[in-house]
């Protein structure tokens, strides 16, 4: 059949649940595109989360992104052709992962804040981990094409951060959740945000377009596509 796509590399197992997901979607779009038996072209590179985890919680972010940066090496010399970071909260490192190799990083925020353009929409909510919508690697590359991002108050900040950490990660996915997530949109939606990023893959277990009255950008899924349109390039 011959040579069909560049190679995936995916930097994942953060959590793993997020990462089974990322696989199933570029298969499923590469599949789509090219009908017949055609499935991605990946390497995968699939961490210990609880070691990265413990790194997260103690602000070690330098070794989090040695580590990250190790892999993503380790996916080049594999002949991974593009890098798809599996997360949103470790692209707090993508520069020290970039610095690494000399593949591309296809960078979450920038496919999202494309994504939310192209629909239109200038103010959009940002959900997530703590470390996403409290620190400014994330919603800054969102402002730098133009966005306003708006995040949830303290309290709702921590019940989004929780709900991943305890639930989530682990695959429990349990209705009281969604519900209370649909009613932290509610208060966005109501601050003006005219679109929701779901800025945690794991959130796209829990709540989806159909749960909320605005757009939902899914970044997992525009990610996943965003690797598909390069390895079909």
């Amino acid at each position: 059949m011959g040579r069909t796509t560049r190679r995936i590399g995916l930097l994942g197992g953060m959590s793993w649940e997020s990462t089974a997901l990322y696989y199933r979607l570029v298969n499923e779009e590469v599949r789509d595109r090219l009908g017949g038996f055609h499935s991605a072209r990946v390497v995968m590179a699939s961490v210990d989360f609880a070691e990265v985890e413990a790194m997260q919680v103690a602000g070690d972010w330098a070794a989090a992104g040695e580590l990250l940066a190790s892999e993503a090496r380790a996916l080049e010399s594999a002949g991974a052709e593009c890098l798809v970071l599996c997360t949103n909260t470790m692209h707090k490192v993508a520069d020290a992962i970039e610095a690494a190799v000399g593949i591309p990083l296809l960078h979450l925020a920038d496919v999202t804040a494309d994504a939310v353009r192209g629909a239109g929409l200038d103010r959009v909510a940002l959900l997530g981990t703590r470390f996403t919508m409290e620190q400014p690697f994330y919603a800054d590359r969102l402002r730098s094409h133009g966005l306003e991002v708006l995040v949830p108050d303290e309290a709702d900040r921590a019940l989004v951060h929780d709900v991943i950490y305890d639930e989530l990660v682990l695959g429990v996915v349990r209705e009281e959740s969604r519900a209370a997530y649909v009613d932290v949109v509610r208060r966005l939606v109501d601050r003006g945000a005219g679109g929701v990023v779901l800025g945690c893959t794991e959130i796209e277990l829990l709540i989806g377009p159909g749960d909320v009255e605005v757009p939902v950008f899914s970044t997992t899924a525009l990610h996943a596509r965003a690797a598909v349109d390069f390895a079909l390039a």
